[in-house]
């Protein structure tokens, strides 16, 4: 696959991987399409080196993860302050490779209306298969992609939860490949759950999931958080990988929306307006 010539794309940070679980010596990793090695130190000193480069990349840890960058990012990651509220329990859920594009796995996590059909008896169940009503918008000020008042019944919303609830979503976009949502949480009252995607794309159509939680949690064990995140992206990549075309389509009138699909409309507008073309179909054309 060719390397990413992208300005947009480049000029991001991305999650390479869960810092722990770096081995050491020497490794190899990828990020658009650019072969890349990481060395860890037996004191936990870790380099990363991009083909073709002599200098080392820049490194960020935060959140369990070493992040990198390709480019000239403009900035630092993203404020996420319940990241550091001491009660919070930080769960790494591990590293899913899925063949897709990650702009599509951005856009598979922001949509409401797949609960009851792949997430049966979880996420969602029919009948209660309507997407009331929510509202979008890009946050000019901070460059984000934002979508609240967002309501969908669940029956069983987190692993803690005992019975189903209505339950109360708020979806962020940071970045291309980073997103995240706040959601209801059962275990403690006006305080949301936040669950964090971070996306790694290898190539066009291949990419690795990094699923980060911040949860209000004091029962359920750290091995019990891990298996119930996988499995519903495991039951995600069932669809992504099935998904055609592979690369998301940002040209008009590609893919017919509904309203329920608000989210992606506004998603797609503003990857065009950054002019990202890495992992769509407007490259391969």
């Amino acid at each position: 696959m060719s390397q990413c010539s992208d300005k947009a794309a480049l000029d991001q940070w991305y999650a390479l991987e869960t810092e722990k679980e770096i081995p050491f010596g020497t490794s190899a990793n990828r990020l658009l399409g650019t072969n890349l090695t990481v060395t860890r130190d037996r004191d936990g000193t870790v380099l990363v080196k991009a083909d073709g480069r002599e200098e080392p990349l820049p490194l960020i840890k935060r959140f369990g993860l070493v992040w990198t960058t390709l480019g000239t990012p403009a900035g630092g990651l993203f404020d996420l302050p319940e990241a550091d509220e001491p009660d919070r329990r930080v769960v790494n859920c591990g590293t899913v490779a899925v063949r897709a594009s990650g702009l599509r796995i951005v856009e598979n996590f922001l949509d409401l209306a797949h609960f009851p059909f792949v997430h049966t008896d979880i996420l969602g169940a029919e009948p209660h298969t309507e997407v009331t009503q929510y509202n979008v918008e890009i946050r000019r000020d901070v460059d984000e992609v934002w979508a609240t008042n967002c309501q969908f019944f669940q029956p069983q919303a987190a692993l803690s939860a005992s019975e189903g609830i209505m339950t109360d979503y708020i979806y962020r976009v940071m970045t291309p490949f980073t997103t995240l949502l706040y959601k209801t949480c059962p275990n403690a009252a006006n305080r949301w759950d936040v669950i964090c995607l971070f996306v790694q794309p290898l190539d066009p159509d291949r990419c690795r999931a990094h699923p980060v939680m911040f949860l209000i949690d004091d029962v359920s064990t750290t091995t019990e958080l891990v298996h119930f995140q996988q499995l519903i992206f495991l039951q995600d990549r069932i669809i992504l990988e099935n998904q055609r075309p592979v690369l998301l389509p940002l040209e008009p009138r590609a893919e017919i929306p509904t309203r329920a699909d608000a989210t992606s409309i506004a998603y797609r507008r503003w990857l065009k307006e950054k002019g990202i073309t890495y992992g769509t179909t407007i490259m391969a054309a």
